[in-house]
């Protein structure tokens, strides 16, 4: 008993390990609970017609044509995925340097709202906000003469928000990092009538090694030119995402993210401790790529490793999870 003493302190009689004992007990004891509600799936659209591309440095991710994805989308709603991400992959021939596909009435986003809005109309559309699918240079801005120009991108990116409000899209989600973006889309999108567009704000997006598999994705990587630091976060800041964060709420933001996700789980505590605002965060295409293709080779378990993850980020605070292993989770969700 002595030696109980030592090692329980003043509880001798506490054993944690009771409570640990039965699935039953593990259920009721739980302090993060994960659900098919928290999931939001990134999906990639193509053009064309019955065409399915796979990703090759994303494993199990395929860029679907519109109609592909109409059934895709069916599918997910059926599992319970209450909402989807639409980012393009645009014919390079339409790539400029003032990205003005991004505001193109018909362009392929808008499009595949349409369709998606169409054949499913109750699930969430979530829309990029950023010009670097549509942008020669593959930066989130316009460029010029090596600079990515602030307020000049704003207005770009109203534009593009605004058409994708008129294709149906629920929540204008910008990811871009130019200053002081929220507060001008949510004056335009009020003033043309879409009060009811919500926005989710990037509001700490890291200049990562982590996207590379995204920009693969969209086709950007070949044509950027430089890198995003003169405009997403240094990696090793975290005073001032708190900072960006609130600028964001008070500009007008309905929802916050942080991006990436599994290295900055710090972050996303510290902005749901602070603000109390429905937080999110992105498992990002590298994050996502390394656990799949681990898996993959046999060195890890895929169905295991991405509900741990899943389950880290509901504990670091966040209200959803913006992941590529949506569709898997929700399958896996399903059989509890």
């Amino acid at each position: 008993m002595a030696e109980l003493h030592t090692t329980l302190g003043a509880y001798p009689l506490t054993r944690m390990r009771r409570n640990r004992g039965t699935d039953w007990s593990r259920r009721l004891t739980a302090e993060t609970k994960l659900s098919v509600d928290d999931l939001i799936w990134p999906v990639f659209v193509q053009e064309g017609t019955n065409a399915r591309t796979p990703v090759g440095s994303m494993p199990g991710v395929d860029r679907l044509s519109v109609d592909l994805l109409v059934e895709a989308v069916k599918q997910a709603r059926d599992l319970g995925i209450p909402a989807i991400a639409i980012f393009p992959e645009v014919d390079p021939v339409k790539k400029t340097p003032d990205a003005r596909e991004a505001y193109n009435p018909d362009n392929l986003v808008c499009r595949a709202i349409q369709a998606v809005k169409k054949a499913v109309p109750d699930i969430g559309i979530v829309c990029d906000v950023a010009l670097d699918p549509f942008n020669s240079d593959g930066h989130d801005g316009i460029v010029r003469d090596g600079i990515i120009l602030n307020d000049e991108s704003v207005e770009v990116m109203t534009r593009q928000a605004l058409v994708q409000s008129q294709a149906g899209c629920d929540v204008q989600a910008p990811s871009d990092m130019m200053d002081g973006r929220i507060g001008v889309f949510r004056r335009a999108l009020d003033s043309a009538g879409f009060q009811h567009v919500q926005i989710m704000s990037y509001a700490a997006k890291y200049a990562s090694a982590f996207y590379n598999p995204f920009r693969d994705a969209i086709g950007s990587s070949g044509a950027l030119k430089g890198d995003k630091k003169t405009y997403q976060m240094d990696p090793a800041n975290s005073d001032e995402a708190l900072r960006e964060v609130g600028l964001d709420i008070a500009e007008g933001a309905d929802m916050v993210m942080v991006k990436p996700g599994l290295p900055y789980l710090d972050i996303v505590r510290r902005v749901k401790d602070t603000f109390g605002i429905p937080t999110y965060a992105y498992q990002v295409s590298g994050e996502y790529a390394m656990l799949r293709g681990a898996a993959d080779r046999g060195w890890l378990v895929w169905d295991k490793v991405l509900m741990e993850t899943l389950s880290s980020f509901k504990r670091a605070g966040c209200d959803g999870i913006l992941t590529y292993g949506a569709v898997d989770a929700a399958r896996l969700l399903a059989k509890k």
